[in-house]
C-alpha cells in the first residue's frame, strides 16, 4: 500500500503530464486558429500562405484520387531504412572507435570535416554512384545522419565514468564486459538522445534526395507544388512532415520506455 504522501506525488505527477499534453495541443489549436482567422480576415496572403481550410481540402483532394497513401509511404519507408541503417553504422563505428583510441584519434579530423561538408554538394555524385532512385536518396539521408550518430555516440561512450572503468579493470574485466555492463548501459540516455537526432537529421536528408531524384513522396509534392505555383500543395507537404516526424519523435519515446522498464 502507498502512503498517503506518496499517492500526492503520483497525483502531482500524472497532473503534471496532462498539464504538457493539454498545453502542447493547446498551443496546435492556437496557431491553427490563429492562421485560419488571419486568412478568413485577409491579414495574410493565402496565395502565398495557404490556410489549415485549403490544406485540408488539399489532403482530402491527394486522398480521393488515391496518391496520398502512395506518398506517404515513399517517403516514411525511405526514412525508415535510413534511420535504421544510419542507426546501425553510426553505432557499430562508434563502438569500434572507443575500443580502439589510436583509430579514433586518427579518424578525428576526417570525421569533423565530413560533418561540416554541404550534403546537397554530393547530390549529383551520389546521383551517378547510386542512381536516380530510392537508393539514392537513403544514401544521401546516410552521408547527412551517420557522422552525426558517429559523434555523438563516441562522445557520450567517451564520457562513461573513468573511476567505474578502473575498478572494471581491477577486477580483469574485459573490453567486452566493459563494454556491455558499463559502458552501453551508462549512456542508454545519450543513445536515446542520438536516435531523436537522428530521425531529424534523416528526414532532411530524404527531403534533400527526393528534391533531386524523386518522382514520389511528401518531398516530391513540395518540390512540385514550387514549380507549379500551387503552394496549397507545398504547405500541405510540409504539414504531412511535421506529422510525421512527430509520430517518429513518439514512437521513439514509446522505445525509450519500453527499453527503461
Amino acid at each position: 500500500m502507498y502512503s498517503d504522501e506518496h499517492k500526492r506525488y503520483l497525483k502531482r505527477i500524472k497532473l503534471r503530464k496532462f498539464l504538457v499534453r493539454f498545453t502542447q495541443i493547446f498551443i496546435i489549436i492556437l496557431l491553427i486558429g490563429i492562421w485560419q482567422m488571419a486568412a478568413d480576415l485577409n491579414i495574410i496572403n493565402t496565395f502565398i500562405y495557404s490556410s489549415p481550410k485549403a490544406i485540408l481540402n488539399t489532403i482530402i483532394s491527394l486522398y480521393n484520387d488515391g496518391s496520398l497513401l502512395h506518398h506517404i509511404w515513399v517517403t516514411l519507408y525511405e526514412v525508415l531504412v535510413s534511420f535504421i541503417i544510419g542507426t546501425i553504422i553510426g553505432i557499430f563505428i562508434a563502438t569500434l572507435l572507443w575500443r580502439f583510441k589510436f583509430l579514433a584519434k586518427v579518424m578525428d579530423p576526417y570525421l569533423t570535416v565530413l560533418n561540416s561538408l554541404p550534403k546537397v554538394s554530393l547530390g549529383p555524385i551520389i546521383i551517378i554512384i547510386a542512381g536516380a532512385g530510392t537508393g539514392s536518396i537513403i544514401v544521401m539521408a546516410l552521408f547527412i545522419s551517420v557522422i552525426v550518430t558517429i559523434i555523438n555516440v563516441h562522445n557520450a561512450f567517451m564520457s562513461t565514468d573513468s573511476n567505474k572503468i578502473r575498478l572494471l579493470k581491477s577486477f580483469k574485466a574485459t573490453n567486452r564486459q566493459m563494454f556491455f555492463k558499463l559502458v552501453l548501459p551508462s549512456n542508454f540516455n545519450n543513445i536515446i538522445s542520438a536516435f531523436k537526432v537522428n530521425i531529424g537529421l534523416v528526414f532532411i536528408g530524404v527531403i534533400m534526395g527526393e528534391f533531386l531524384v524523386s518522382k514520389a513522396g511528401v518531398g516530391y509534392l513540395i518540390m512540385y507544388g514550387s514549380q507549379i505555383f500551387n503552394l496549397n500543395l507545398v504547405m500541405t507537404g510540409i504539414i504531412l512532415l511535421a506529422i510525421m516526424a512527430s509520430l517518429m519523435y513518439y514512437l521513439i519515446l514509446f522505445i525509450e520506455k519500453r527499453l527503461s522498464k
